[in-house]
């Protein structure tokens, strides 16, 4: 699966290069999107090389699909003199708030200079940067208190760059959203793909089916049990990551004729209850490390 998800990425990033180089001087601080869920896959390392020098807000978005305790580490974890991060969901709103407050702290110097110079009124400007998918059109939207931005449930939406003017005292720059062309680590690209970042026509369902049974066995056994009526001992007696992925089937009851599993509408299924949350809230990274 990891070789079908790094040839099937667009040679857009150079582009998008060139646009966060050739405006980033014209912003006051970056807004970056990532996926609450998977933190560390969801952050374009090519995009945080380029920004590493500007004020940085980090909105961990759709937190409330994410797992709570977890998402309090990535908090602390991605905090330092020049970022913040915030939890949000920019569909609902819901943490959206906060995001001039932390402005005001990271620009507190900047503020004070413009106020000094008697302009405290001047609007600031953020650059919003993040993979396809993540809600940097929603954020947009939600900010701008109408549609403005191309909103759509599936990666690659918007193709350039484009000025909003926001209902909070904050212009955005839309930078389109692309992934890099290739991985550090086949975690990266799994963890893309389980959460939607990737088209799923492009790659096999059925493997990211099983490919999620394993992850969800290691990190949410229990949640996985309780949502598909297994027990702890159908866990550890599935030879097989495989094997549990057509138990779980089975137990849905899609079967085919001959009484063979749908593993298509299984894979489907599993998919579908994982990125709505019904599974349960869900993280499929941790921070390992403290940033410098």
């Amino acid at each position: 699966m990891p070789s079908q998800i790094i040839q099937w990425f667009p040679g857009h990033m150079a582009k998008t290069r060139r646009l966060i180089t050739e405006n980033l001087a014209d912003v006051d601080l970056v807004l970056e999107l990532l996926d609450a869920r998977i933190p560390a896959s969801s952050r374009n390392p090519e995009i945080e090389r380029l920004c590493a020098n500007k004020p940085t807000i980090t909105l961990l978005n759709k937190a409330s699909l994410a797992d709570p305790s977890a998402s309090s580490a990535w908090v602390s974890y991605y905090r330092n003199a020049t970022t913040r991060a915030l939890l949000c969901d920019c569909i609902t709103g819901d943490g959206l708030g906060q995001i001039m407050p932390a402005v005001r702290e990271l620009l507190a110097e900047k503020l004070e200079r413009y106020a000094q110079k008697g302009m405290q009124g001047r609007r600031l400007k953020a650059m919003v940067v993040g993979i396809p998918n993540v809600g940097k059109s929603s954020l947009i939207n939600r900010l701008a208190g109408r549609s403005r931005a191309k909103v759509e449930n599936r990666p690659g939406v918007t193709r350039d760059k484009q000025w909003v003017t926001t209902t909070i005292g904050l212009d955005l720059l839309d930078m389109p959203g692309v992934l890099w062309p290739k991985f550090d680590d086949q975690l990266t690209g799994e963890n893309l793909a389980l959460t939607g970042a990737i088209k799923d026509d492009i790659l096999d369902i059925e493997t990211l089916g099983v490919l999620l049974c394993r992850r969800l066995r290691a990190l949410y056994p229990d949640l996985l049990c309780a949502r598909y009526k297994l027990t702890q001992t159908d866990l550890q007696t599935c030879p097989d990551d495989a094997e549990l992925f057509l138990l779980i089937g089975r137990k849905r009851g899609f079967l085919i004729s001959g009484g063979e599993i749908d593993t298509e509408r299984t894979a489907n299924m599993l998919l579908d209850e994982f990125r709505a949350a019904k599974i349960g809230r869900i993280t499929l990274d941790r921070p390992t490390r403290k940033e410098g």
